[in-house]
C-alpha cells in the first residue's frame, strides 16, 4: 500500500474535515441515545424486530455497547473497518424476519421504510442534540451532515431514490409518518421503552429520569405523549437553561472531556498517515 493509499485508508468514509466527525465526536450527542431508540421503536417493524431478535431485554448494556461500537467504527474507523462493519450489520439484518405482533403481517429488517426510519432518527437526533447543547448549526451544516450520512444509509440498504434530497424533507417525512399513524407506540414499543429508560433496578427511577432529560427534551412531543413520558413548560424552561450552560461550558473543556476516544484515536491515525506522505 502506498503512502497515499494509507491516507485514504486512515481517513475512512468521512475524515477530519467532515461535519460527521465534528458532530459525532461530541460525547453529549450520545445523550440523545434514548430519544433515537424510542423513536425507532415507535415504528412497528422496528419494534417487532427488536423485540423478537434482540438481546435488549436480557443484556441492555451489552447491546448498547455493541451498537455504539458499530456506529463509531463506521464513522471513525479506517475504510476497511467501516466497510467490514457495514457488511456485518447487513448480514445481521438479512436474517431478521418474522410476524408483527400487532397485526400479524410478515416483516423483514431489510424493509426499506424501516431502514430509512432508523437512519432518520439517528440523523435528526444528532443534529437536534448538537444544535441545542453544543453549538447552533447553520442550514448548510445540517444539510452537509444529512448528505454525508446518506452515504452510509445507502450502504445499509436504503434505496437511494427513497432518501429525501434535503434535511428539511427528511424531517417532513418523519412528521408525516407520525401524523398519519404509520409510526405509533405499540405494546411492544412500550416494553422496549421500559428497558431503554430503566435498564436495571438501581439506581432508582428518579435518577434514570434525570439521566434521560436531555434525550426526552429532544423527543417529538406526539411520541413522547404516546409513551407517557411526563413533560411540562417548566421542565422545558429548565432544559433550555441547561442547554445554555452546556453551550457556554463545552468549548472551554479539553478534548478528552468532551470528545469520544474513538474520534481522538482517528485524528491521531490520520495525522500519522499524513506525516508519512510528507
Amino acid at each position: 500500500m502506498s503512502a497515499r493509499d494509507g491516507v485514504a485508508e486512515a481517513v475512512g468514509l468521512f475524515g477530519p474535515e467532515s461535519v460527521s466527525w465534528r458532530i459525532d465526536r461530541e460525547l453529549v450527542v450520545l445523550a440523545g441515545g434514548s430519544c433515537a431508540l424510542l423513536l425507532q421503536a415507535a415504528h412497528p417493524v422496528v419494534a417487532a424486530g427488536v423485540a423478537q431478535h434482540s438481546t435488549y431485554a436480557t443484556d441492555p448494556f451489552g447491546r448498547l455497547l455493541r451498537t455504539l461500537t458499530s456506529s463509531f467504527d463506521v464513522v471513525f474507523g479506517t475504510r476497511s473497518v467501516a466497510e467490514a462493519t457495514i457488511r456485518r450489520v447487513n448480514a445481521i439484518h438479512e436474517r431478521v424476519r418474522g410476524m408483527r405482533p400487532d397485526d400479524g403481517t410478515p416483516y423483514t429488517a431489510m424493509d426499506p421504510e424501516a431502514l430509512l426510519w432508523v437512519h432518520a432518527t439517528l440523523v435528526d437526533t444528532a443534529l437536534r442534540i448538537y444544535g441545542r447543547f453544543v453549538h447552533p448549526l447553520t442550514s448548510a451544516e445540517e444539510q452537509a451532515y444529512h448528505l454525508e450520512s446518506a452515504q452510509v444509509a445507502t450502504l445499509l440498504g436504503v434505496p437511494p431514490d427513497m432518501l429525501p434530497p434535503r434535511i428539511e424533507d427528511l424531517r417532513a417525512w418523519m412528521d408525516r409518518l407520525i401524523a398519519d399513524g404509520t409510526v405509533h407506540v405499540t405494546p411492544a414499543a412500550r416494553r422496549i421503552a421500559r428497558t431503554v429508560l430503566y435498564p436495571v433496578r438501581f439506581p432508582p427511577r428518579l435518577a434514570w429520569d434525570a439521566a434521560h432529560l436531555v434525550s426526552m427534551s429532544t423527543l417529538r412531543a406526539p411520541i413522547r405523549r404516546q409513551y407517557g413520558v411526563p413533560w411540562s413548560p417548566a421542565r422545558e424552561r429548565g432544559m433550555e437553561r441547561i442547554a445554555s450552560v452546556s453551550r457556554a461550558v463545552l468549548p472551554l473543556l479539553p478534548s478528552p472531556f468532551r470528545h469520544a476516544p474513538q474520534a481522538r484515536a482517528a485524528e491521531r491515525r490520520v495525522r500519522r498517515a499524513l506525516t508519512a506522505v510528507r
